[in-house]
């Protein structure tokens, strides 16, 4: 049967690339078995299983003595032979073929190697005055980092690893002024590395051994050895223990404070404190004098809702001022009602993140809305409400589902800075919402007024400040 040029020359095409893609779609191939080439090596050497690997794939055939020299140093010409190796085989499938087209016989052993990657896109010029030099492991993660494609080495742990960095709890050691950071923690997400303790460091400028070198490269080439860090993640995005003080920014405190600043701070340090009670020294200081800094201390406290205040009684005496704030209708069970009202907002937290509601991969807008949501769907506003009414408290809120404003806005703010949102409050009026900043940028938030008819109302939601006051003046007209 006669057949057409082109189909015999697409044959001749494939018959050609099969061979290459046979290395990549097939991965690396052992090539010869391990006899035990290697004097320093044996079956309880650290490392043992990854070293003869590496033997086998045909990216070491150890040093001139016979040994591997596990514990030894490696350069940095000698990770750059083992990438520029590695990257060969998954190219041409044969170890040196890719750096073969760059020997001139002169420079160091590694320079084709360098040159090799270089050309592929992996490193660029940076090394090329350090082949000599001892390898650090953040440079040996900048080398091997890409040597595959993301298609041969994928991220596979990229949320694990993403939530227990940002945890600051796990690869403390590495942060965003460590040489090479985002290589050290892409080996993480790809499986090469999962560092070398139980928080998973990784030792950015230590040496590393030719051992530890052996266990990336043997990871790389074969995905059934990579590794996934065993870190218990379990309780990272809970808030239990949190207490009310912890969530106020810490003031100074000023004995005789003469301005609203020193006031306002006096105040977080006393909320900070954990503490409901002010005392302040205003030798000769008049009634009136003493109820200006009470109307103030208690407008500064609106701004600080989450933290179930809403009255202020003030004692004069001995050139003494004492600040005592409370909450109405509470009584002597204010600290009870402020510890049930922090526990009920850690519990609405920690499940939303345990049934996936809230993730990792939102912003704070995103976030932000969750919790409008939540508010509006699981409170009813108080039309019954008087002066003395648990209902301007967050607590009334989380426990007994009915709210005025301030309840509202002061449970919603309580949700807001448990995921470490700064917020504060708008007071207009007789009524009061949130301001927060999501992202970097201010928003205004009603959350009572969201929550006025039979559905939620987003109308209310991240208005800038400019619409709010248009929303909230066109309301009160």
């Amino acid at each position: 049967m006669k057949k057409n040029l082109p189909a015999l020359l697409l044959a001749a095409v494939l018959l050609l690339t099969l061979p290459v893609q046979a290395a990549q779609e097939n991965g690396f191939t052992r090539r010869r078995v391990y006899t035990g080439e290697f004097s320093d090596l044996t079956a309880a050497s650290p490392f043992y299983d990854n070293v003869t690997a590496l033997y086998e794939y045909g990216l070491s055939n150890g040093k001139a003595d016979g040994t591997f020299g596990l514990q030894d140093p490696l350069t940095v010409g000698q990770a750059v032979i083992f990438a520029g190796r590695v990257r060969s085989i998954y190219q041409t499938g044969d170890p040196e073929s890719g750096p073969n087209a760059y020997r001139s016989g002169e420079g160091p052993a590694a320079l084709p190697y360098l040159r090799y990657l270089q050309a592929e896109g992996v490193l660029d010029t940076e090394l090329d005055g350090s082949l000599s030099s001892t390898a650090t492991r953040a440079q040996t993660a900048h080398i091997l980092a890409h040597v595959l494609p993301e298609e041969a080495l994928p991220s596979i742990h990229n949320e694990l690893v993403t939530q227990g960095y940002a945890s600051r709890r796990f690869i403390t050691d590495v942060d965003e002024y460590t040489p090479y950071y985002n290589d050290i923690l892409a080996l993480y997400r790809k499986g090469i590395s999962a560092g070398s303790d139980a928080s998973g460091s990784f030792q950015p400028n230590a040496p590393i051994t030719r051992g530890a070198a052996a266990a990336m490269l043997t990871r790389i080439a074969d995905p059934s050895l990579r590794v996934q860090p065993q870190w218990d993640l379990s309780d990272l995005y809970s808030a239990a223990g949190t207490t009310l003080a912890d969530l106020v920014e810490p003031g100074v405190y000023t004995l005789s404070p003469s301005t609203r600043e020193e006031l306002e701070s006096s105040i977080r340090y006393m909320l900070a404190k954990g503490s409901n009670q002010l005392v302040f020294y205003c030798p000769g200081i008049s009634s009136e004098e003493a109820k200006q800094i009470m109307d103030i201390s208690l407008a500064v406290m609106k701004a600080h809702c989450e933290q179930g205040y809403n009255e202020v009684r003030c004692t004069l005496g001995a050139g003494f001022l004492t600040l005592n704030f409370s909450a109405a209708g509470a009584g002597s069970r204010l600290n009870e009602y402020r510890t049930a009202a922090m526990e009920a907002a850690v519990a609405v937290h920690d499940q939303l993140w345990a049934d996936g509601t809230l993730r990792p991969d939102m912003t704070e807008l995103e976030k932000a809305r969750v919790y409008y949501r939540w508010i509006c769907d699981n409170c009813a506003y108080d039309y019954q409400a008087g002066d003395e009414s648990l209902s301007h408290t967050p607590y009334n809120l989380f426990i007994n589902r009915t709210a005025v404003c301030d309840g509202y806005t002061g449970a919603y703010n309580l949700l807001l800075k448990l995921e470490g949102i700064r917020c504060s409050t708008v007071i207009q009026g007789d009524h009061i919402w949130t301001t927060a900043t999501l992202d970097g940028t201010e928003y205004h938030i009603d959350t009572t007024w969201g929550d006025s008819g039979s559905t939620v109302s987003y109308d209310y939601f991240a208005m800038t400040p400019q619409q709010s006051q248009t929303v909230h003046a066109q309301q009160s007209a």
